[in-house]
């Protein structure tokens, strides 16, 4: 089996619920973080570093491991790219919480495809983004969690029914490799 770039691949998962609730001290906030930039300047270092990564590629529970090293990491993290909610036409389009080290962004309209987004910071660093994606129409329904954590590992969860070809789930995990000394 040939691991596949994550643009190749199509699937779902799950959502986040119930997280706002367990934060007593976010409140509402108009601040939008720029996914597609932090991705677009997170692919740049990494193409720079070019670490070796352990790549873990699952279809339908065939699972397929190497060690890697990533060409082209805005094509490998091009999903996360994708998701960018920071445009002014979606401005209104999804609630906000906030606080010092925590950001929420969810979806007011359920035809959103970018349903909800996690970013966790100490201070201005990004420890940890999620992001959930949803689509349905007459064809096919697809569902994606994105996890990603810088310098260490990222994952992609997808799940996709399609109309008369069945179901296909996915998951990509790469583990980034701490450089030689």
């Amino acid at each position: 089996m040939k691991l596949l770039p994550l643009t190749a691949i199509i699937g779902g998962i799950t959502l986040l619920s119930g997280l706002p609730s367990c934060r007593p001290d976010i409140k509402q906030s108009n601040a939008f973080f720029d996914i597609g930039g932090y991705f677009k300047a997170d692919t740049a270092r990494l193409k720079k570093l070019n670490p070796e990564v352990n790549k873990t590629v699952t279809h339908n529970g065939i699972t397929e491991t190497k060690t890697v090293h990533i060409s082209n990491w805005g094509q490998e993290l091009n999903l996360f790219i994708q998701s960018d909610i920071n445009r002014p036409a979606w401005k209104n389009s999804y609630s906000v919480l906030a606080s010092d080290s925590l950001l929420i962004y969810t979806a007011k309209y359920p035809d959103l495809r970018t349903t909800k987004v996690v970013i966790k910071k100490d201070k201005d660093k990004v420890k940890w983004v999620l992001v959930y994606n949803h689509t349905k129409n007459l064809l096919y329904e697809t569902r994606e969690k994105l996890s990603y954590f810088p310098d260490s590992v990222y994952l992609i969860e997808k799940w996709q029914q399609v109309r008369l070809m069945g179901r296909n789930n996915y998951r990509i995990e790469g583990i980034l490799k701490a450089p030689q000394k």
